[in-house]
């Protein structure tokens, strides 16, 4: 079970809200936050199947992956992944480690990657690779809702609350938490990209496959889609500023392209008079922290923002 704390912040007592964040980063020091939660059933069922491995999707720099990789190695399974990118690539933080643990990559262009999800290039893989279970980029299927549904039951044991806010790519965490949740709580997830109306008919299209029931049961959830700061792995220097200083205030690290992203929307948000005086708000960290040693070996993060996150900074610990 991730632990829960109380975060504070003199926004919050202005308006008079508490704040809670669930630690999901700090279920294990490789792979943390929803990425465990939706491997978990993935993993499982392919060892029942008597199946070799797992085949995943994702960019040179993913957490999925990453973790992927790292899971597939302890559970003795094989893991493949379709790359959008160049095998230059596979010098980087997050697929040196990944090629570490076993994964073997397949590298692609963008037009073919944009084929991940077409039957037909799916249809194509399995035939290629029969003994591999084919899991979407992030991790995102009917599998991966049972790890979610664990959560919400730790969170149900660990205090009462008014509204869970998650940081959302894929769809597949925030799926899993309505249908666990079974409407006793408010669930507001951010989208961390551009454009992405599109991700509410797929998280419906996941519940309306769960458990026989419909899209329509859960009336307990939002997706606010103005809080990308630019689109996925966007981010400004002023974004990493106050990430920084909210680092400094409570202690606890975010990078910018997902957790860091419902820390300034709930700011925003706040700020704004959108949760009434009294309301109980928990933050859903998601873990990827793995990812700020992409960002930065690419340059991409200030050094105000770095000296903020160095002492959190993961390192990858050998496999034994």
């Amino acid at each position: 079970m991730s632990p829960l704390q109380i975060i504070e912040h003199p926004l919050f007592k202005a308006h008079q809200i508490e704040v809670y964040i669930k630690r999901d980063d700090l279920i294990h020091p490789i792979i943390s936050g929803n990425k465990w939660r939706k491997l978990k059933g993935n993993l499982s069922y392919a060892k029942a199947k008597g199946l070799k491995g797992i085949l995943s999707f994702g960019g040179a720099y993913s957490n999925h992956l990453h973790a992927l990789a790292y899971a597939c190695q302890q559970q003795e399974l094989a893991a493949k992944a379709v790359i959008r990118g160049e095998p230059e690539y596979l010098t980087n933080y997050t697929l040196s480690w990944a090629m570490h643990w076993g994964l073997e990559p397949i590298f692609v262009d963008r037009q073919t990657y944009r084929q991940r999800e077409q039957a037909e290039y799916l249809a194509a893989l399995a035939t290629q690779f029969p003994d591999y279970l084919i899991v979407p980029e992030g991790g995102s299927n009917q599998l991966a809702l049972s790890g979610l549904a664990e959560l919400v039951e730790e969170l149900n044991q660990q205090i009462s609350f008014d509204t869970l806010m998650l940081p959302v790519g894929s769809g597949g965490t925030i799926a899993g938490i309505i249908n666990a949740d079974q409407c006793q709580h408010q669930i507001l997830g951010i989208a961390v990209l551009k454009q992405a109306d599109y991700l509410r008919n797929n998280i419906n299209q996941l519940l309306s496959t769960s458990q026989n029931q419909t899209a329509k049961t859960f009336n307990n959830w939002q997706l606010l889609t103005e809080f990308h700061r630019g689109g996925y792995g966007k981010f400004s220097d002023q974004d990493c500023l106050r990430l920084a200083e909210f680092i400094a205030q409570t202690g606890v690290p975010f990078e910018p392209i997902y957790s860091g992203k419902i820390v300034l929307a709930l700011l925003d948000l706040i700020a704004q008079g959108y949760f009434p005086a009294g309301h109980k708000i928990v933050l859903l960290h998601t873990g990827g922290l793995q990812g700020l040693g992409g960002q930065i070996e690419r340059g991409l993060l200030p050094n105000e923002f770095i000296k903020a996150v160095q002492s959190h900074l993961p390192s990858a610990p050998q496999v034994q």
